[in-house]
């Protein structure tokens, strides 16, 4: 059975970093995405970043590019997403996510199937 479960958030101002990590178990697909998304309070959920599991490719969005770093450490199961140079902005639940195939340039939650339950993030000025 595949769980995911994220760790690593937290409250922290503005400019400051931190690192969330996805604990994956059950899930030994080669051709596959893993995600971060990410939902603040009355907003739609959004793609953050992405990585190609047989490649390492990543994808991010916009807004976060330059400033965060998506990877994955095989060896333990564990994705990963560095968060530098945080902006109040950034604030919301973050989400890790898994599916089947490729086209992980495709930043889209509604391809994912398989969801962490969330680790908060809130950052102030």
């Amino acid at each position: 059975q595949v769980q995911l479960v994220e760790s690593g958030g937290g409250s922290v101002q503005a400019g400051g970093s931190l690192r969330l990590s996805c604990a994956v178990s059950g899930f030994t697909y080669s051709s596959a995405c893993l995600g971060w998304f990410r939902q603040a309070p009355g907003k739609e959920r959004e793609g953050v970043a992405t990585i190609y599991i047989e490649s390492g490719s990543t994808y991010y969005t916009d807004s976060v590019k330059g400033r965060f770093t998506i990877s994955q450490d095989n060896a333990k199961n564990t994705l990963y997403l560095q968060m530098d140079s945080l902006k109040p902005e950034d604030s919301a639940t973050y989400y890790c996510a898994a599916r089947r195939g490729g086209y992980c340039y495709y930043i889209d939650h509604t391809m994912y199937n398989y969801w962490g339950q969330g680790t908060q993030v809130t950052v102030s000025s």
